[in-house]
């Protein structure tokens, strides 16, 4: 199966080895298609996992396997990498309700013992 990120590759040669902890994303733009990947699957522990351990107190594995599940995750869209640590990006959905939605946002991440982590992001338009 095409990556559910939108790279053009295999799922399996792609976000599939970060998924099942072969590897770890080696940039802040692929630990974001990988988070996108997972929601897409969905993967709650996946989101979980690669949120930053001192941001993770404001989500959980259950809220986030949810939220994958209601929507369709349709597309993403890579609109710019301002920084190493910062990637700014368009995720298109179906909502719950079959609407079409756009969640666009720019997101930091942060290494922590060379591995990439979600902080943040700043909700755009």
């Amino acid at each position: 199966m095409t990556c559910p990120c939108c790279s053009g590759k295999s799922y399996n040669d792609c976000c599939k080895p970060y998924h099942t902890k072969e590897k770890f994303p080696p940039t802040a733009e692929a630990l974001m298609r990988s988070r996108f990947s997972a929601f897409a699957i969905p993967n709650g522990e996946y989101l979980w996992e690669t949120t930053s351990p001192g941001k993770r107190k404001f989500h959980n594995k259950k809220s986030l396997q949810e939220w994958a599940e209601i929507n369709d995750w349709t597309k993403l869209e890579i609109v710019d990498t301002p920084s190493m640590n910062k990637v700014g990006f368009k995720a298109f959905y179906m909502d719950e309700d079959g609407n079409p939605q756009v969640h666009h946002e720019l997101s930091t991440f942060k290494t922590i013992q060379n591995r990439w982590y979600y902080v943040s992001g700043i909700f755009l338009d």
